[in-house]
């Protein structure tokens, strides 16, 4: 039986839990990723950053700024990365319960890089705070504008590392909240000059104005101090709608070469369904077929669409159950005969690694044909999808039941990176298969700058908020390098995204379909797609230094 003593204290103890600021830092990371799609509240984002920064000038030592971090971190990528649950549900090695945990665990990885930037940002700053007495809570607060700064600069390099660390998990930068709809950029229009992550920093600053209004203008009264913080929310909100409402520098220039982009609707249920292969073939074999004979064009089909394996030199038993009449010259002479003689095909395929009859590992790959079923050129996926495309700690996690989420049990293997196709009248053809497209500079060759970025991808694993998000990060890719992209996927959401960003057509998801007309042309190479992250990197370092300076100045005047 417990004792009075802690009977007493255990509703403090639930009070003083309710109370921790690391509670509304929850909340705070949940309401930011709002602002990403399919929601897009991004005045939500802002509110979210606005409450951090808040609590984190108010937090005593630089272990609480690191908990406020953690929390929000925990929040915001639990809610942002809800999708991943979905992925569990389409595979039967592990159980499909297991998909909340994974989200959960995957957040508490990720909400270290916020706890980082806060943790950073705050010792930037940190000056010595005496406690406040023992009749009061109030708390002595952080030197604000050089704190927003300084966490400005601290989640720029935050967010790029995690864009790397352990291979990387760049989804949903924070600045993404500031793209705008289909047919306008927002205020992402900056990106080709900063970067997304240098957008991710700049939403920092703007979500610090309400704070920096009330600092310097409030009256006094609470009346007073929400109209000053209401005002620069306002001023943003009417800015944003501009945007959204019209875009005037993005231009609408057509291309010369021709393309037939495919969404066969192929549900994830069936992708990996031997028995569905042929139905599968017939589905992208109807949307591809030439509207007019004798034209010249591309055509592009999804990841994961394709059942068959067209490559020679594979054992008889690899073709036997999965290729057309059990010969890929025989498959690849049918496809050529879907598209036309004057047509050239771009197709996610599965390449194997054989070692005489073993079948050593897979490469998830984008492969080229023409008319003829010759094989032009092909592309391996370089940045794989942990616990999708191969197995962490193989040795470690399978003994204890964990396996890929899909099937069979060899990993992929990764390519050489970035590269650039030449498909001669057809064009230079930039490839990012599925998952690559997220990682911000480093979706071209530099040395051979394409003149469009194909991303094949299947979406089908990833529930309702995940192929809008995947768009929006596609979107990021074509500003930030001046390139149209065009994405062909199994359920959508398929799109034709201009130099600028903007969507020029699309194909719903859950949806059967195809686009037809010319390829956007490409822009001049941006400031970005010259520089790199440099750009956001040295962006982070003078927000640094101006916030030390501030602080010195600070110091000096007392």
């Amino acid at each position: 039986m417990a004792s009075p003593r802690h009977d007493a204290s255990s509703p403090r103890r639930l009070h003083a839990l309710w109370r921790s600021p690391r509670i509304p830092a929850l909340a705070a990371g949940a309401a930011a990723a709002c602002g990403f799609q399919p929601l897009a509240l991004w005045p939500l984002t802002l509110l979210g950053i606005a409450v951090l920064l808040e609590l984190l000038a108010r937090s005593r030592r630089p272990r609480e700024a690191f908990a406020l971090g953690w929390f929000f971190g925990l929040g915001h990528f639990a809610l942002g990365n809800n999708w991943i649950a979905t992925a569990f549900t389409y595979q039967a090695n592990m159980p499909a319960w297991l998909g909340g945990i994974a989200v959960v665990l995957l957040a508490t990885y990720l909400a270290l890089f916020p706890a980082l930037a806060c943790l950073t940002a705050r010792l930037l700053v940190q000056r010595r705070i005496p406690a406040p007495p023992p009749e009061t809570d109030t708390r002595p607060s952080l030197p604000f504008l050089p704190l927003a700064l300084a966490l400005a600069a601290t989640w720029i390099m935050t967010e790029w590392l995690r864009g790397w660390l352990f291979t990387g998990f760049a989804w949903n930068p924070l600045g993404i909240a500031l793209l705008g709809s289909f047919e306008s950029r927002g205020l992402a229009l900056l990106s080709p000059w900063i970067g997304s992550y240098g957008l991710s920093g700049l939403l920092c600053l703007l979500a610090a104005l309400p704070g920096i209004f009330v600092r310097l203008a409030a009256p006094r009264g609470t009346a007073g101090r929400m109209a000053c913080a209401l005002l620069p929310l306002a001023s943003l909100g009417a800015l944003a709608t501009l945007l959204s409402l019209a875009d005037p520098w993005a231009r609408q220039a057509e291309g010369t070469v021709r393309y037939t982009l495919v969404q066969p609707d192929i549900r994830q249920e069936f992708i990996d369904d031997p028995r569905q292969f042929e139905a599968s073939f017939i589905k992208l074999a109807r949307l591809s077929l030439p509207q007019v004979p004798g034209r010249r064009r591309m055509v592009f089909w999804p990841e994961s669409g394709l059942g068959d394996y067209i490559r020679d030199g594979y054992p008889p038993y690899v073709y036997r159950m999965f290729t057309y009449a059990g010969d890929p010259k025989l498959s690849r002479e049918r496809i050529g005969r879907v598209i036309g003689p004057y047509s050239r095909l771009m197709t996610g395929a599965v390449d194997l690694v054989m070692k005489g009859e073993d079948n050593l590992a897979a490469r998830n790959s984008v492969t080229v044909l023409d008319g003829g079923g010759d094989i032009l050129a092909s592309y391996s996926k370089a940045h794989l999808v942990p616990f999708g495309e191969y197995l962490p700690l193989r040795g470690l996690l399978e003994p204890i039941g964990l396996s890929r989420l899909v099937p069979g049990t060899l990993d992929f293997w990764p390519g050489p990176g970035a590269r650039t196709l030449d498909l001669g009248r057809y064009g230079r053809a930039g490839v990012q298969i599925c998952y690559e497209i997220v990682f911000s500079g480093a979706v071209v060759d530099p040395a051979h700058r394409p003149d469009y970025i194909f991303n094949p991808s299947n979406d089908g694993w990833f529930g309702a908020w995940g192929p809008p998000q995947h768009l929006a990060q596609a979107r990021l890719r074509a500003l930030e390098e001046g390139l149209p992209v065009l994405r062909a996927t199994t359920t959508g959401i398929s799109a034709v995204i201009d130099a600028d960003g903007i969507v020029r057509k699309f194909v719903p998801r859950h949806t059967a379909g195809r686009l037809d007309g010319f390829i956007p042309p490409a822009h001049e190479p941006t400031l970005f797609a010259r520089l790199g992250n440099a750009i956001p990197l040295a962006l982070a370092g003078i927000l640094s230094l101006l916030s030390l300076s501030m602080v010195a100045l600070r110091s000096r005047r007392r």
